[in-house]
């Protein structure tokens, strides 16, 4: 406001300074020459007496300087006349009108074209920058805009859905996977992707809601993959690790070789005991540093701020392993869905760069790293 108020003051100085003279008398200046004029004919008489002129040539200059005299003491006369006669209050208002007119108009053209709001000039470049304007949230903005128009376009939904997902966006993801369902009917892909919304919404619980969903996927298809996930995760965070490792196994053995979730899989069955099916013979692998379900379930119990320590810590810890041992494909993975539990999507993105420059002389391994960071929306 202080500053607003120095504008107006040095716009209202600027603007007096300028329209002061119109509300001023003019003064007649006349008199100027009729003081040299006199001052010429004592000159003239002063040189005369000393004898550096002729009598002839004095008075002809006396004569000449006389009738000079005479002309600017009637023209002297005259301007004083005309300006005793000026209609000064005419311009007086003038000045007036001006001091408060310009800057008020000054004002309103700012405020009509010169806010910081408005696109810049000119508008070919405006038309341009438009077309070029192909981001993410402005082609969100587009859809919903769109589904504002047409509420029961159920593919518009299902389209925005997973981009929510991805944006962090996950009270609009549920409801746009509900819309999908209410207006082109239910599928266990459809109820998969409402639990894993769901799931999300709840920070990675499985909720009853998330839960219920994932088992209706189960209802129309007993095969859907992410169902299956889904419930055997929901067991673990029940405690029934059995139950988890047991879903997750038959998941394992009925997969493709070259299937791109069966590493996230395999890691989950290793963390609940579970041997993975191509290292049955061998010892089960040691579970992986970083917060596990039971450090969760645990952390419940604690103030909000000593959990949040805690679960930090954990992850801190992991991340510093991961710097002396960067070929742990599967350590890298549960780095990553750590940094997404915890919020920090940026440190996830960072992390997910330095995994694939780590991996990078293993194919097989950069591949599954790359499918993690693709499942978990952190590419681009």
């Amino acid at each position: 406001m202080s500053l607003w108020f120095v504008f107006a003051l040095m716009t209202a100085a600027a603007i007096f300074a300028v329209l002061w003279p119109l509300g001023r008398r003019t003064k007649v200046e006349g008199g100027s020459d009729l003081a040299v004029y006199r001052d010429q004919l004592d000159e003239i008489a002063r040189d005369r007496a000393a004898g550096r002129i002729g009598a002839a040539e004095a008075d002809a200059a006396r004569t000449e300087v006389s009738r000079r005299l005479i002309a600017a003491a009637d023209a002297a006369e005259k301007e004083a006349s005309a300006a005793e006669t000026a209609p000064v209050w005419r311009r007086r208002v003038a000045a007036i009108i001006g001091l408060v007119l310009l800057p008020v108009g000054a004002s309103a053209f700012y405020l009509a074209l010169g806010s910081p709001q408005l696109p810049g000039q000119p508008l070919a470049e405006r038309r341009a920058a438009a077309q070029q304007d192909n981001s993410i949230e402005t082609l969100i903005t587009r859809v919903e805009a769109h589904l504002e128009k047409n509420p029961n376009d159920a593919r518009g939904y299902e389209v925005v859905a997973p981009v929510y997902l991805r944006l962090g966006r996950f009270a609009d993801a549920v409801n746009a996977r509900r819309k999908v369902i209410a207006l082109a009917g239910e599928s266990a892909p459809r109820q998969a992707d409402l639990g894993e919304a769901l799931a999300a919404l709840g920070n990675g619980v499985i909720t009853a809601d998330a839960k219920a969903a994932f088992e209706r996927a189960l209802e129309l298809d007993r095969n859907d993959l992410k169902a299956l996930y889904f419930i055997g995760l929901a067991a673990e965070q029940d405690g029934d690790r059995k139950k988890a490792a047991a879903i997750w196994l038959s998941m394992l053995k009925d997969a493709p070789a070259d299937a791109p979730w069966a590493p996230m899989v395999s890691e989950a069955l290793t963390r609940v005991g579970g041997v993975p099916p191509k290292r049955a013979e061998t010892a089960p692998a040691p579970a992986q540093p970083g917060p596990t379900v039971e450090d969760i379930a645990a952390a419940t119990q604690m103030s909000e701020q000593d959990r949040g320590e805690m679960i930090r810590g954990m992850v801190a810890r992991l991340a510093e392993r991961l710097k002396e041992d960067n070929s742990d494909v599967a350590g890298w993975q549960r780095l990553l869905r750590a940094y997404l539990v915890l919020g920090d999507r940026d440190k996830a993105k960072g992390a997910a760069g330095d995994a694939r420059k780590a991996l990078a002389a293993d194919p097989d391994k950069l591949r599954q790293i790359d499918e993690a960071i693709k499942s978990m929306g952190l590419e681009g």
